[in-house]
């Protein structure tokens, strides 16, 4: 009889993987165990702040500080990968990282084509080719080579950053929330980019998303965290789960299939379900800034309203826009059109290249800093980028405190109550009030810019991607939130990618070819359980018009 040869080890591995935060000892990611053979694609899915992240981190040993890896191993091909320098050499050598706030990984002063091929081994003429390869994979337009990384998009530097990942071929690609700033076709390059490594003989990927369906059609293996503390992850082979109900969809019913018996927990500072924001103690927020304006007077106009990007090229024709008491209005678009820095220039970030702003009628300041109290209060900006949003010696509560004291003089005990009352309005539980934002995750990070926002008591709320890097539920108690702010005469403005997130909008804008036109209203997946509304047609939209000279 002729002995088998045995199978290889797999390409990377890990057996009760735990990290704690080193302050209080407490769990942060229980033990894990995973597996990563040839050619496989590893899924990692399960609410916002159940750990996904920092798992990631923990296999790379590039933990933040405040955390450590009390326990477990991890092995490559069969081999243990020590913590300290052999990892890092590791990690060097053979592995492609795209973390979650790519934007900040990114030299910020270097152009697109040295950030993407900074690591590449070939000579000058083959890194060119091998960039503008990647370029073109990816739907990055030749001209952004000689751009800076400041100068970039959300969604454009998350596509740098992961043709940057791709550039060396590495044998272990390591991927967290790669499409969370993308729209639908610029998501499927970046799955088809994936998709491509299946298969492939020493090579695998790590993917964490939210998105069920993406991690559905591409991994082989799923490893979920799931809702019940204490329990440790385990990987379930196999077909992955269907997509979540997208927010305000109904709920399965008491006779539902349950999950996989070997679904994973979260962490235990997370609530196994968020809490209804109406069934919260919400603060009584503040008046909304401009909220005694007359009915008849937008809260927030723009006339002529030109953008262009940082090199001068033109990115938004004149137009109007109008934002009423009340209302919420959608703006979509492909990732690099123009999206983020129209809510900079309403906000006062990045002033505009003409046009005029006006606040409940009258004239408003292009830049912030020429701005007044009260006029800065009125229009609060939830930025997209979260490691810079925030202060990162501050802690969530104080984050939020700040603007209470700054805009209201409320005080310092009555200040934490009210941030604290702010942050469980977001779905944030009371335990993570005191963390800084490196000891958070990046769905936790982007609500605590949101309840930072509403403690200004703002009349108009700008928001950038609010629902990027959460789970179902929780950018449902979002966008519950946001419903109910609106009752106050609070006007909203959502740049999204999120079909689900802008069909909650009373309108929807897009913003493409220069032009910010209006479109029907997004159709939502039939999870959703919204029916199409056939009244939203092409017609002159009553919230932006071109402008007439």
């Amino acid at each position: 009889m002729t002995a088998q040869n045995p199978a290889p080890p797999p390409l990377l591995a890990a057996e009760g993987l735990t990290v704690r935060r080193t302050a209080d000892g407490v769990t942060v990611l229980p033990p894990a165990a995973l597996s990563v053979g040839d050619g496989q694609v590893l899924a990692v899915t399960g609410p916002s702040g159940a750990g996904k992240s920092t798992l990631l981190h923990a296999l790379l040993d590039a933990l933040p500080g405040g955390l450590h890896r009390s326990a477990g191993t991890v092995l490559r091909r069969g081999t243990v990968v020590p913590p300290g320098r052999a990892a890092r050499r590791w990690r060097r050598a053979r592995t492609g990282w795209l973390g979650q706030d790519p934007a900040t990984a990114l030299h910020p002063l270097w152009r697109v084509d040295r950030l993407i091929g900074e690591e590449y081994g070939g000579d000058a003429a083959a890194r060119a080719l091998r960039v503008a390869e990647l370029m073109d994979r990816l739907g990055l337009p030749p001209r952004l080579a000689g751009r800076r990384a400041a100068e970039l998009s959300g969604g454009q530097a998350q596509r740098v950053a992961l043709a940057r990942a791709l550039c060396a071929d590495p044998e272990l690609l390591v991927l967290d929330e790669p499409t969370s700033a993308l729209d639908r076709a610029t998501a499927g390059l970046v799955a088809d980019a994936v998709r491509a490594r299946r298969g492939v003989p020493g090579r695998g990927v790590v993917l964490v998303t939210h998105d069920t369906s993406l991690a559905a059609g591409l991994a082989d293996v799923t490893l979920r965290l799931g809702t019940a503390p204490g329990a440790s992850p385990r990987a379930v082979s196999g077909p992955s789960p269907r997509p979540a109900p997208a927010p305000g969809a109904a709920r399965p019913g008491p006779d539902a299939a349950r999950p996989a018996s070997g679904a994973a927990r979260p962490v235990p500072d997370e609530p196994s379900r968020p809490v209804p924001a109406a069934a919260r103690p919400v603060p009584e927020p503040p008046r909304p800034a401009g909220a005694t304006a007359s009915p008849a007077v937008c809260v927030l106009s723009a006339r002529g309203l030109t953008l262009l990007t940082p090199d001068g090229e033109p990115l938004l024709d004149p137009c109007d826009l109008d934002l009423p008491a009340h209302g919420w209005l959608a703006v979509m678009g492909p990732s690099g059109s123009g999206k983020t820095t129209l809510l900079h220039a309403l906000a006062g970030r990045r002033p505009p290249a003409a046009g005029q702003l006006l606040l409940n009628g009258s004239p408003l300041p292009a830049a912030a800093r020429a701005r007044g109290p009260r006029e800065l209060r009125a229009v609060q900006l939830a930025g997209q980028d979260t490691v810079t949003e925030l202060n990162p010696a501050h802690t969530a509560a104080r984050s939020v405190a700040r603007p209470l004291k700054v805009f209201h003089g409320t005080g310092t005990s009555v200040g934490r109550e009210r941030a604290r009352a702010l942050l469980a309005a977001v779905g944030l539980p009371a335990g993570l009030s005191g963390r800084r934002p490196a000891a958070l995750s990046g769905g936790q990070r982007r609500r605590v810019v949101l309840a930072r926002a509403l403690a200004a008591g703002p009349g108009v709320l700008l928001l950038d991607e609010p629902t990027a890097g959460l789970d179902p539920a929780s950018a449902g108690v979002v966008l519950d939130l946001l419903d109910g702010l609106r009752a106050s005469g609070t006007a909203v403005l959502t740049v999204t990618h999120d079909p689900a997130t802008a069909a909650r909008a009373d309108r929807v804008l897009h913003l493409t070819d220069r032009r910010l036109t209006p479109e029907p209203h997004p159709e939502p997946s039939p999870a959703s359980g919204r029916p199409r509304d056939e009244r939203h047609e092409r017609t002159e939209h009553p919230g932006v018009r071109p402008h007439h000279g």
